[in-house]
């Protein structure tokens, strides 16, 4: 596959686009099987696997996250939790023949009955090239504010 840097921006929109449609089976499938979601729990941290996170969840986790999202027995997501994603363009970092590493800024709003509430900062994406696609190898999503008490996240940033 030729890497163009369209493709990659137009992958990272899309990304967030299934989140915000609740399309959770078909945003764990752009997880590569090693893939890895995370969150740092203090700013500008380094250190993920000795170090608390706010999430830090393998191909696993995710997937028991999702199913969890789309069981009937789920009674906190009675009613359903909502987000929406606004995201500023992203901005490649690197590609290379096999991983590609991008940085998009986002402000992100989910809300559950009549409570909303925001996270803004920065995500970083290493992808992996694949047939015609990619496939997600790490999200790290910084918080400006990761240290502050947060509610419950339900979905994904």
């Amino acid at each position: 596959m030729s890497v163009q840097k369209e493709n990659i921006i137009d992958f990272i929109y899309a990304e967030a686009a299934l989140i915000d449609e609740r399309k959770f089976s078909e945003w764990l499938n752009l997880f590569a099987e090693d893939g890895l979601y995370w969150m740092p729990l203090e700013f500008g941290q380094q250190e993920e696997r000795l170090t608390t996170s706010l999430m830090h969840e393998d191909k696993l986790m995710l997937t028991v996250r999702v199913e969890r999202l789309h069981g009937e027995r789920t009674f906190s997501q009675r009613p359903k939790s909502r987000c929406h994603h606004l995201l500023q363009r992203p901005e490649i970092l690197h590609i290379s023949k096999d991983t590609i590493k991008t940085r998009t800024a986002f402000h992100y709003t989910e809300t559950r009955l009549d409570e909303q509430f925001f996270l803004v900062g920065w995500s970083e994406h290493t992808l992996r090239p694949a047939d015609h696609s990619f496939h997600i190898v790490r999200k790290q999503v910084n918080l400006i504010n990761p240290e502050s008490a947060h509610r419950n996240i339900q979905l994904f940033v």
